[in-house]
């Protein structure tokens, strides 16, 4: 056997559609495209949600509601986690850099100190916001609750 003798198997390889080379080819005239219309004609492209001219969905669903631009953003983070926190590191203040060493936000989010879970240790909070509940709860058990 020598390389210029070497072919691939029989039937596995198949000769390119030459499209629109003249009649003579079989595949001349419409090139395999059928007769007239927007998919005949040469730079056709359908438009994103195009449904062949019935009304598309993003027409035929109303608009509704809108986008507050003054709403800020913040993570949550609850009560039983502090607790957690500052029993495991035997903390007495708690700030935002002791969250994100714990990684519970990262260092670009505002955080939110809600009211889920239960305290029992005396600690300093530091966050950008508290709900009622969580505030109350950290005074209850002697500690402060500082806005940033």
């Amino acid at each position: 056997m020598n390389l210029n003798s070497l072919r691939p198997a029989a039937g596995s390889t198949k000769t390119r559609k030459r499209v629109g080379r003249g009649a003579g080819s079989g595949l001349g005239g419409t090139s395999t495209r059928g007769h007239k219309g927007a998919k005949s004609r040469s730079g056709y492209s359908k438009k994103i949600g195009f449904e062949g001219g019935q009304m598309p969905l993003q027409r035929r669903v109303p608009k509704f509601g809108f986008k507050n631009i003054n709403r800020v953003e913040y993570r949550p983070v609850n009560l039983d986690a502090i607790q957690k926190l500052a029993e495991s590191k035997s903390l007495t203040k708690i700030g935002i850099n002791d969250l994100i060493e714990a990684g519970f936000v990262s260092s670009n989010e505002l955080v939110k100190i809600l009211g889920n879970g239960s305290l029992t240790v005396k600690v300093d909070v530091e966050a950008h916001a508290f709900s009622k509940t969580a505030a109350a709860a950290i005074e209850a058990v002697g500690g402060n609750a500082v806005k940033l």
